[in-house]
């Protein structure tokens, strides 16, 4: 059967945008695990839409990190690289760290409301114990901390670092039942106190405390026993 023309009403490049949209969402929550095949040809048939736009995600996305093309040419969905977490922790704790100091710094009141924002998005998923709203609005809030600060290259870096802590916080809250603590929302609270009271000092060594207690808490995920036995 010959392959659908695009629809006249879907403007150029969103069929590529709604498939990236979708399939990133479904690597960083898990829906697709590490390892997981993707198939062109049946995205295709999924999404009703030429290869073209599938190909064009699929680009962004391996950019991204996020899915790998093996020598046979087949596509995955790229792997956790447990042995080298420790350089994710190093990366994760600085980030919180600069942007977080930045933001009190540079912060101007549209940025507050924001962030504010974002926290209530992050509360309220905790409120419901909705595992998968709080790891996206915590990774928005964070960001929103980082757009703050103004500087664009740590911007960058910091929602890249954040996307690769979503997988790994996924694996952490679903091991555990998705139990989701109250005592993030109230840390969260006291960094943006600090933010908008522009006290740089007090933003770093908060946000310094809240990263390395995440850390903390993953490092004894993965040192237990049981480590490998996950359900995905």
């Amino acid at each position: 059967m010959q392959t659908p023309a695009p629809s006249t009403e879907r403007k150029r490049g969103s069929g590529a945008k709604t498939v990236y949209e979708l399939l990133r969402n479904d690597i960083l929550d898990l829906v697709l695990p590490p390892g997981s095949p993707i198939d062109e040809v049946q995205l295709a048939e999924h999404f009703k839409m030429s290869r073209t736009p599938i190909r064009e995600a699929l680009v962004r996305l391996a950019g991204e990190g996020l899915i790998d093309t093996l020598p046979n040419r087949s596509t995955m969905v790229s792997n956790i690289d447990f042995l080298n977490l420790h350089t994710f922790f190093d990366a994760l704790v600085l980030m919180y760290r600069v942007t977080t100091k930045l933001a009190a710094q540079y912060h101007r009141p549209a940025d507050l409301l924001e962030i504010k924002a974002r926290q209530s998005e992050f509360a309220t998923a905790v409120a419901n114990q909705d595992a998968l709203a709080m790891i996206a609005a915590n990774a928005a809030l964070h960001s929103a901390i980082a757009d703050a600060g103004r500087n664009p290259y740590f911007v960058a870096v910091f929602n890249r670092i954040l996307d690769d802590g979503r997988r790994i916080l996924r694996l952490y809250y679903q091991s555990y039942g998705d139990r989701l603590p109250q005592q993030f929302v109230d840390e969260h609270e006291e960094i943006i106190a600090a933010i908008a009271a522009r006290d740089a000092d007090l933003a770093d060594r908060l946000a310094r405390i809240h990263a390395e207690q995440i850390v903390e808490q993953i490092q004894r995920l993965f040192a237990r026993k049981d480590r490998f036995d996950i359900s995905l």
